[in-house]
């Protein structure tokens, strides 16, 4: 599924971020998705509350003129914030177009944008039973704190 572009996002393309914060929820199987509403809480507005200030950055996948996935980071104090200074990455895709090395390349790319800007780390939070867990362990992500569920 290559015929898809990556690019950094548009400000008016910004308000898309609470779609993709909400599919970013990982849902276990079996387990009735949460109402959209949910994104309204202050635990997950932090990830894309007034998106655009210094240290925001955010990539987008798009396809025939659709964006179907979306890769972001910024300083916060997240569930996966372990220092002032280290952005907090969270990454989603359309259920559709997960599973295609969409989200890999998003991840593969936010991190050279990073590096490109002087960063030297990033750092999420993911859920242990969450298939993407594999992926940020293969991108070379470290488990620097874990509980038993993330």
């Amino acid at each position: 599924m290559s015929d898809y572009t990556i690019r950094k996002i548009k400000v008016d393309e910004y308000k898309l971020l609470d779609d993709f914060l909400y599919e970013a929820i990982f849902i276990p199987d079996g387990v009735e998705p949460p109402p959209k509403s949910i994104i309204e809480q202050p635990e997950l507005q932090v990830y894309v509350e007034e998106f655009g200030k210094k240290d925001d950055y955010c990539l987008i996948a798009e396809k025939e003129g659709r964006i179907i996935g979306a890769v972001w980071v910024r300083i916060m104090d997240d569930y996966g914030h372990i220092a002032d200074n280290i952005p907090s990455l969270a990454i989603s895709l359309y259920k559709e177009f997960r599973g295609h090395g969409i989200g890999t390349d998003l991840l593969d790319s936010i991190i050279l944008l990073l590096k490109s800007e002087n960063y030297e780390k990033v750092s999420l939070s993911v859920q242990k039973e969450n298939y993407a867990y594999r992926m940020y362990l293969k991108a070379g992500f470290d488990v620097v704190d874990e509980n038993d569920e993330e």
